[in-house]
C-alpha cells in the first residue's frame, strides 16, 4: 500500500505495482502539508487505477471539530458520487456515521491515529462497521500476533513497514498543538520532536533527543507472511516524491514475492538505501532484538549525503558531489534548525566529483565550512519517461467539474435528559483527605497499588481512570484489574480511549465516561460514544475557546473538560537512553519540558500547568457539568511558585 501526496507519486505507485494507494484531499487530511488532490483530478486517477487492479483509499483521518460536520459530510457525499474510492481511512469515530449518512458505500478503515492499541478494540471496530484497523507502529512481532489472534472474522489488519516514525504514540501527541495551535490530529504538525533540545539547563549539549529514524522493516518482514490477518503492508510518505514511492514500493514487492531469495533481498535493500529517506531502524519490531529509533548524537534528516561545503578565499561556497546529479534533483543544505538551511533545485547535470556552487541564503546567512548537503529528491530520466507515458494515457480523459451541488444536511441531536455534575481532581494515588470522604469528587488512575490503597467502602465513590494507551500484552492485566475493582465495589470508570468500552463485557450497574484522551471534539463523535454505551464524555482541551463553548449545546450526552493541572505534550513508548527522567529539557526557544514514566509509557510534560479556571463560568454557562484537574506531583526541579500557566488554544485557535 503506497502513499501519494501528489499526482506524480500516485502514478509512480501504480507504475511500481502497488496493490493500493492511499491519499488525502485538500481538506480533512492528516497530511495537510502534502499537495493532496481535488475531486475532479482524483476521479480520473481512481478510474485509471481501477482499470489496472489498484485500489484507492482516501484518508479523512483528522479530528472532527464542532463546525466540521456539514463540510465533511458534503465532501464525502461528493467523493462517494464522483470518485468512488474503495475505502475511507478515519481517525475520528464521528466520521463513520457521517460517511454512511453521506452515501459512502465503500470500506471504513480505522487510522493508526485512532489509537486502537489492544485486542478488545478490534471487535469494537468491527461492530462500528470497520473492515480494517491500522495497527500502531510501536508494536513488536509478538504483539502483532496477539492482535491477529484476537482479530474477528471479517476484519483485516494493516501494518506500517516503512517510513517516518513519530516519537509519540499516534493520537497521543499534542506537542505541536500546545505550542502553537497546529495540531497533529488535524494534519498540521510542525514536528517539534525533530528539533534540538538541551538537557539539564541552557549549558546542556543541543541534541535531537526526540527525533526518530525512519521505520524500515525491510528484510525482517518475512514473518508477517505467516500472519494472514495482516492483509496490508503500509508505506508512509505522503510528503515524499515519486522517486521515493517507486523505489520503496518496488523493494517491498520483492520482499513479499521472493522472501527466500537472497539476491532479491539484497536488491530490495539496495533500493531502500537509494530511496532518499532517513536512516532506517527496525524499531521495536523484533522483541528479542529491539533497535533504538532515537540516537540523539546522529543526524536524522532525510536524504543521501552528497558532500560538505567548501569555502573559497572570496567567500564562495561549493561542494564536490559524491555522485552524478540530474536536472530536477532537489538538494537540502543543513537542517531546519540552521539559519542557513535551504533547499536547492538543480537545473543542470553535475557529474560525480564535479563542482556545484551553493547559492547565498536569501536572508544573507552564510553556510559554514563542512556543512552537509543532502540529495532529498530526484527525477531519473527512466522514471520520468514512465510517468510521461502514463500522463499521455490520461490526457484524453475529461476531468469532471468539482463544484457539484451537495444536498448533505448534518444531523441534529436532542440535548441530554440527564445532567452530571462533577468537579474532580485526578490523582495517581488516593489522597488522605479523600480516604476520609472529605475531598468531593475524586478520580484515581487505575493501577493495582492504587486500588489496594483505597478502602473498600470508598472504592464505589471513586472515578477510576484507565490509561490513554493499553498495549496488547497489558490487556489481560487490565481485564483482571477491572474485575478486581468491581469486586471491591468500583462502579464508575473513565475510559482512556473509546475502544476500552470493549473491556466491559457486562456494563450493568456501571457508569462509563469517555475521558479527555479520547480526543472528542464534535457532537457527531459524542453521539457515537453514546451508542457505544458512554453516558458522558470529556472533550479534548485543545479546541479553541469559541469551539469549546459551542459544543455542549449540540451534544446528545453531558460533556466535561480538563480545566487544570499538567496536560502532557505527548505519550511515548520509546525514549532515548540519554533522556533522564524528572529533569528539565529545554526547547530551542527555552521552553521547559520533562519526562515521567508510568508503566511502559513515558509522558512528556511542559514545565507549566494548564489553567482554564478563568473561563470556568463561561464553560458552565455553555453547558459543561464535568470538570477535572490533573493532579500530577511537581518534579523537584520546577518552581511551584512559577505563575506561568497555559490556556492551550483558547485564544489562538486550532487550525
Amino acid at each position: 500500500m503506497a502513499p501519494a501526496g501528489d499526482r506524480a507519486s500516485f502514478l509512480a505507485a501504480v507504475a511500481a505495482g502497488a496493490d493500493a494507494v492511499y491519499l488525502g484531499l485538500k481538506h480533512f487530511s492528516a497530511r495537510m502539508q502534502a499537495k493532496n488532490f481535488g475531486l475532479g483530478e482524483l476521479a480520473v486517477l481512481v478510474d485509471y487505477a481501477h482499470e489496472r487492479g489498484v485500489r484507492v483509499y482516501v484518508a479523512m483521518n483528522v479530528l472532527l471539530k464542532p463546525d466540521d460536520a456539514r463540510a465533511a459530510g458534503s465532501l464525502m457525499e461528493r467523493l462517494a458520487r464522483m470518485v468512488k474510492p474503495d475505502a475511507l481511512i478515519v481517525q475520528d469515530l464521528g466520521l463513520i456515521q457521517l460517511a454512511r449518512q453521506a452515501g459512502f458505500k465503500g470500506e471504513i478503515h480505522i487510522s493508526t491515529l485512532a489509537n486502537a492499541t489492544h485486542q478488545a478494540a478490534l471487535q469494537v471496530a468491527k461492530d462500528l462497521g470497520a473492515t480494517r484497523v491500522v495497527l500502531p507502529r510501536e508494536l513488536d512481532l509478538d504483539e502483532i500476533k496477539l492482535m491477529a489472534e484476537a482479530c474477528p472474522e471479517g476484519l483485516e489488519l494493516e501494518l506500517f513497514v516503512h517510513g517516518a516514525l513519530c516519537h509519540c504514540v499516534s493520537g497521543r501527541c499534542w506537542w505541536s498543538s500546545f505550542f502553537g495551535g497546529k495540531s497533529g490530529l488535524r494534519g498540521r504538525c510542525v514536528q517539534p520532536c525533530r528539533r534540538l533540545y538541551r538537557q539539564g539547563g541552557a549549558k546542556g549539549k543541543p541534541e535531537r533527543l526526540f527525533s526518530c529514524q525512519d521505520l524500515s522493516l525491510d528484510v525482517v518482514t518475512k514473518p508477517l507472511l505467516s500472519v494472514p490477518q495482516v492483509s496490508s503492508w503500509k508505506i508512509e510518505g505522503r510528503k515524499k516524491g515519486p522517486h521515493y514511492v517507486y523505489y520503496i514500493v518496488s523493494a517491498y514487492r520483492m520482499l513479499r514475492d521472493h522472501p527466500n531469495d537472497a539476491q532479491a533481498r539484497k536488491s530490495a535493500y539496495s533500493l531502500i538505501e537509494q530511496a532518499l529517506g532517513r536512516p532506517g531502524t527496525h524499531g521495536r519490531f523484533l522483541p528479542q532484538r529491539p533497535f533504538p529509533p532515537v540516537k540523539p548524537s546522529e543526524e536524522t534528516a532525510s536524504g543521501l549525503l552528497m558532500g560538505q561545503v567548501k569555502k573559497e578565499s572570496g567567500g564562495k561556497s561549493y561542494i564536490q558531489t559524491r555522485m552524478d546529479l540530474l536536472p530536477g534533483d532537489l538538494l537540502r543544505l543543513g537542517c531546519e534548525d540552521d539559519a542557513w538551511h535551504q533547499t536547492i533545485p538543480l537545473r543542470r547535470r553535475v557529474p560525480k566529483g564535479g563542482r556545484l556552487d551553493i547559492p547565498r541564503h536569501p536572508s544573507g546567512h552564510l553556510s559554514p565550512a563542512k556543512a552537509p548537503v543532502f540529495l532529498i529528491d530526484r527525477r531519473e530520466p527512466e522514471l520520468m519517461r514512465i510517468l510521461a507515458d502514463m500522463e499521455k494515457e490520461l490526457a484524453s480523459r475529461p476531468v469532471p467539474p468539482e463544484k457539484e451541488a451537495s444536498t448533505f444536511t448534518p444531523r441534529s441531536f436532542a440535548p441530554p435528559t440527564r445532567h452530571l455534575r462533577l468537579d474532580m481532581g485526578v490523582y495517581r494515588a488516593l489522597p488522605k483527605v479523600a480516604a476520609k470522604g472529605r475531598a468531593g469528587d475524586v478520580g484515581v488512575w487505575l493501577e493495582r497499588s492504587a486500588l489496594l490503597d483505597v478502602p473498600r467502602p470508598v472504592s464505589s465513590r471513586i472515578w477510576w481512570w484507565l490509561p490513554p494507551v493499553i498495549w496488547p500484552g497489558e490487556e489481560e492485566r487490565y481485564r483482571n484489574l477491572l474485575a478486581e475493582a468491581r469486586d471491591r465495589g468500583a462502579k464508575m470508570f473513565v475510559l482512556g480511549a473509546p475502544w476500552q468500552i470493549g473491556l466491559f463485557p457486562s456494563r450493568e450497574g456501571l457508569h462509563l465516561i469517555g475521558g479527555p484522551f479520547c480526543n472528542l471534539a464534535s457532537a457527531d463523535t459524542a453521539a457515537q460514544y453514546a451508542e457505544l454505551g458512554m453516558e458522558a464524555a470529556f472533550v479534548s482541551p485543545e479546541l479553541s475557546g469559541a469551539e469549546l463553548l459551542s459544543l455542549p449545546r449540540n451534544s446528545p450526552i453531558p460533556l466535561g473538560i480538563v480545566v487544570g493541572g499538567f496536560w502532557p505534550l505527548g505519550i511515548t513508548r520509546i525514549l532515548a537512553e540519554e533522556v533522564r527522567l524528572e529533569e528539565s529539557v529545554l526547547s530551542p526557544r527555552g521552553e521547559i519540558a520533562w519526562v515521567r514514566k508510568f508503566g511502559p509509557n513515558h509522558w512528556i510534560f511542559p514545565g507549566w500547568e494548564l489553567d482554564l479556571s478563568g473561563h470556568r463560568r463561561e464553560l458552565e454557562q455553555a453547558g459543561y457539568g464535568l470538570f477535572a484537574t490533573m493532579r500530577e506531583y511537581w518534579p523537584k526541579f520546577l518552581d511551584q511558585n512559577n505563575t506561568r500557566t497555559s490556556v492551550f488554544n483558547w485564544d489562538q485557535g486550532l487550525l
